[in-house]
């Protein structure tokens, strides 16, 4: 049998007033979706220890069985791996977004949704005016950058900033957790000041403000961390694995699990990404000599982010018709079984704009087993689901029937 997880990052969310006191996945149309669900067994998944921050780094490295508490370290070292930014264990590594503040406050946690191509001459501007031997910035995706601090400590505590929209950032900068982070604390600090100088005037963003949208006048540093030490898919379960996702963080993460990436054309980790696209490299790839394919949508998430409910409903939807169809109508033509879960790795509750720690809905579906009596894939319905509700690496092992 083979193995295929369809991941819509922070899909699942909490009752919303305007929808009824229903959530964006008890109004969207997802026959599809329900349809594996009444042919599956389903449950909820507490993806997310209690103390630890509800993330994709976290939530993604529980779907995928690890223990975060065991192997996390923050979500730049991730995005380095998947970028080909080789670390040396001293080496500190940090996500870091250019955002608008706008009046003191941050605006958003984007600047925007700011282009690639935009945010790329920002941080090759930064990295003249700040970079060093000892420090440098690296170009991502969008608003998704990495810094990268040799010997710097990780004793830092940082407020990644889509959880707090409408906040004063000089209250929210970043502070030690322990004495020996206090100088890192205190040159990130300098750098996102200095940062909102050289940006504030720069083309780029002067040509923004014409035009309407938001400028990227400072950088954000948060989720610090060290090279991590985890063993492979292979290692431990004897699979080979492939992911497809647009953002640098699951890709990453991929990485170091030791699963291939698979490239998509079009894939942008926004709601007009290239659904089809991905969904026919899952095809290709349980076709090919992958026993795993771990396929991530990030559209959901930023929906989320946006407090957009419609958007979101509407990815959701995206999702169940140009993904989870084309899937489930493929695999069951192939020869060999295919199993396929589909799960959120966090909520993103659109009335709070970020993560959240609650347990989310999943779906296993194995085919010829016997389904328990689930028939619609939501919040509530999935509480009453043959698994339960499920922790560590239950959801994985389940999945293959491990």
């Amino acid at each position: 049998m083979k193995y295929s997880v369809i991941l819509g990052d922070g899909m699942s969310d909490r009752p919303i007033e305007s929808l009824g006191g229903k959530t964006p996945l008890m109004v969207a149309d997802i026959p599809h979706i329900d349809s594996l669900c009444a042919r599956g067994r389903c449950g909820k998944f507490v993806t997310v220890p209690p103390d630890m921050p509800p993330g994709s780094a976290v939530a993604n490295l529980a779907v995928l069985g690890y223990d975060p508490a065991e192997v996390f370290q923050g979500r730049g070292v991730l995005e380095a791996a998947s970028m080909g930014v080789e670390l040396e264990y001293s080496d500190l590594a940090m996500r870091c977004n250019l955002i608008c503040i706008e009046n003191g406050k941050i605006k958003n946690h984007s600047a925007g949704h700011i282009s690639t191509g935009e945010s790329h001459q920002l941080i090759e501007t930064l990295n003249d005016e700040l970079g060093s031997e000892t420090m440098k910035f690296y170009p991502g995706v969008s608003y998704r950058h990495l810094f990268v601090l040799k010997d710097g400590s990780d004793a830092v505590s940082c407020t990644p900033p889509h959880d707090v929209p409408g906040t004063d950032y000089t209250d929210v900068m970043i502070n030690a957790s322990k004495p020996q982070g206090n100088a890192t604390a205190a040159l990130l600090n300098i750098l996102i000041l200095r940062s909102q100088e050289i940006l504030r005037d720069h083309p780029v963003n002067l040509k923004r403000i014409s035009e309407g949208k938001d400028p990227a006048n400072s950088v954000w540093f948060w989720s610090p961390g060290h090279k991590p030490q985890m063993k492979t898919l292979t290692e431990l379960y004897s699979i080979k694995g492939a992911v497809i996702s647009a953002v640098d963080l699951v890709k990453g993460l991929g990485i170091y699990a030791g699963m291939d990436v698979i490239e998509v054309e079009g894939a942008t980790g926004l709601y007009d990404t290239n659904y089809e696209g991905k969904a026919q490299a899952a095809i290709d790839a349980l076709k090919g000599d992958y026993d795993f394919v771990y396929l991530h949508v990030e559209a959901t998430d930023e929906a989320g982010h946006e407090g957009d409910v419609d958007l979101k409903i509407r990815t959701i939807e995206y999702l169940d018709r140009r993904v989870v169809r084309f899937i489930a109508e493929e695999t069951e033509k192939m020869e060999e079984d295919v199993a396929i879960a589909i799960t959120p790795d966090h909520g993103t509750p659109c009335e709070v704009r970020t993560h959240v720690h609650d347990p989310v809905p999943f779906l296993i579906y194995h085919p010829g087993e016997n389904p328990d009596d689930i028939t619609c894939y939501d919040e509530t319905s999935t509480e009453s689901g043959s698994y339960g509700t499920v922790k560590g690496d239950a959801f994985f092992r389940a999945l293959l029937n491990r």
